[in-house]
């Protein structure tokens, strides 16, 4: 397929462009008025801070939602294996199962092969509401299997929202089938916006039927990625931007472009850590380019955040990732196994379980909202940072030696807020615990004052006390923010009775190349 067409037929007056970011922002008292235009409807956002289209869009989508993320599943399915750009920290394989990362698959699919698995998967996890391609190329130089697969996908199960995510070189012809095939989400990879800095990350770009190199190819790149994002939001289309922290290169001009994606009209920009393991094979990972630490990742993310709405939430998954975020199934679901499998997709079955999903998901904030109120007129300085286990549903219930992740929170006076997660090696394997797994553990969270868990061993729990972390069970299987902002409540009477000191804690590290399931 190729969409190609001039750019002017699809540019919107200014006039029109922002009518749309405003019908983005306005609600309860944020809209995109004053210097930034900051449109507070973002990942964090519920049913009552945006309008009610935008809602239908996102209430439900766990990259777009944090707190969809919590009870909504997503897939990626590999059938795009072209890429039309080289990336520094890229590098891409089609029959790895054992890296966690973009660009990596167990092997491809034809458009045939994604559909049937679409509806195996959605029939199996009926939370599954999203369906993504994400590579292991780009979506879109590979458009004819891009395109082929959401046709499929709209006809089978027209209930999925469909979504793309590309390096934007080849957008802006790409708007109107994106739109024609009811592809309202797409995510768009903009690392610079400045060539001299693009040509540090991108070493080429194929561009016109030839490979074009240097700031000129950073210059090509930048232009249509920003061009593809001013068409699709005039088109009505919901955008997230990700944006890779690659410190020393990029880390202080992404501030610059935060606000370059917000004043074009992006709906959540995603700033994720560089992974330069050099296990992964990446010219940055062989040169010894080195990540963000998670001090680092979380401040450039705080700043951020007064321009526009950050996600904080991004695993930086697999290209044929199945499951929750922060969970991998699709070992469930080769292509060997779904092939034998008689797929019944029953869309009432999925309506009927969802709506269970919803019922639990207005339980949770609603405890979140009675919990928050018993804060009401503490106006304390301090903050903490906190850990959770949890295998989902805005609950603590993962056991602690079983958690491949834990879900980071920073609690102050105004509740419990989502800011990040990290990936650890499994403390507890066929019965044991591993004390190199838990060192590593200790090392990702060491910037908590506490980790939430279902149940811990009395060795792990006297080395995270050692490590001056509160390991906190009593409120297993509870509501995570819910419980959070009551330990909050009681460590603030602990710290003004004397009772302990609160303590500003270290850095940690973010963890490259974690434990990843190989077995269903």
């Amino acid at each position: 397929m190729d969409d190609s067409h001039s750019f002017d037929a699809y540019q919107s007056e200014p006039a029109a462009l922002d009518d749309i970011m405003q019908k983005i922002a306005e609600h309860k008292g944020c809209g995109t008025t004053g210097g930034s235009g900051k449109a507070s409807c973002g990942s964090g956002a519920g049913e009552g801070d945006m309008p009610a289209d935008i809602w239908e869009k996102v209430k439900n989508h766990p990259c777009y939602s944090e707190e969809a993320h919590h009870h909504y599943a997503r897939m990626h399915v590999a059938v795009a294996p072209a890429c039309n750009i080289q990336c520094n920290y890229c590098n891409r394989k089609y029959d790895c199962a054992n890296e966690s990362r973009p660009g990596v698959v167990s092997e491809k699919l034809t458009p045939e092969q994604a559909a049937k698995k679409v509806l195996a998967v959605a029939s199996a996890i009926p939370q599954m509401t999203v369906l993504g391609i994400a590579g292991p190329g780009d979506p879109l130089a590979n458009p004819g299997k891009t395109f082929r697969t959401f046709e499929l996908i709209s006809e089978a199960a027209p209930d999925i929202k469909l979504c793309l995510s590309t390096n934007g070189l080849a957008l802006p012809d790409h708007v109107e089938t994106i739109k024609r095939f009811n592809v309202d989400h797409v995510t768009i990879t903009i690392n610079m916006t400045d060539p001299d800095i693009g040509a540090e990350i991108y070493p080429w770009v194929f561009w016109k039927h030839k490979r074009v190199t240097g700031k000129e190819a950073a210059k090509i790149l930048t232009d249509r990625q920003l061009q593809g994002l001013e068409m699709l939001t005039a088109n009505g289309i919901l955008c997230k931007v990700n944006s890779v922290m690659i410190p020393g290169i990029n880390d202080d001009h992404l501030v610059t472009v935060n606000r370059e994606v917000k004043s074009r009209g992006a709906f959540l920009h995603n700033i994720m850590p560089l992974i330069s393991a050099p296990e992964h094979g990446t010219v940055f990972g062989l040169n010894g380019q080195r990540g963000p630490s998670a001090q680092e990742l979380k401040a450039l993310q705080d700043s951020c955040e007064g321009e526009m709405n950050m996600m904080r939430h991004c695993r930086q998954c697999r290209a044929d990732a199945v499951g929750l975020l922060g969970e991998d199934r699709s070992a469930e679901f080769t292509t060997d196994k779904i092939m034998e499998m008689d797929v019944n997709y029953d869309l009432t079955a999925r309506q009927a379980y969802q709506e269970k999903v919803e019922e639990e998901r207005l339980a949770k904030v609603a405890a979140r909202n009675a919990e928050l109120e018993t804060l009401a007129g503490e106006n304390a300085d301090l903050s903490i940072l906190v850990a959770v286990a949890t295998k989902g549903s805005g609950r603590i219930n993962e056991h602690f030696g079983h958690a491949t992740e834990f879900q980071i929170y920073e609690l102050s006076s105004a509740g419990a807020k989502f800011v990040g997660h990290r990936r650890v090696d499994l403390y507890c394997q066929g019965g044991y615990g591993e004390e190199d797994a838990l060192e590593t553990v200790i090392r990702a969270i060491n910037d908590c004052t506490a980790v939430f868990v279902a149940k811990i061993g009395h060795c792990p729990k006297d080395d995270l006390i050692k490590a001056g972390i509160d390991p906190v069970d009593q409120y297993a299987y509870e509501f995570i923010e819910q419980s959070a902002i009551a330990y909050f409540k009681d460590y603030l009477a602990k710290v003004k009775s004397g009772e302990i000191a609160h303590v500003t804690r270290g850095d940690a590290d973010i963890r490259q190349g974690a434990f990843v399931p190989v077995n269903a």
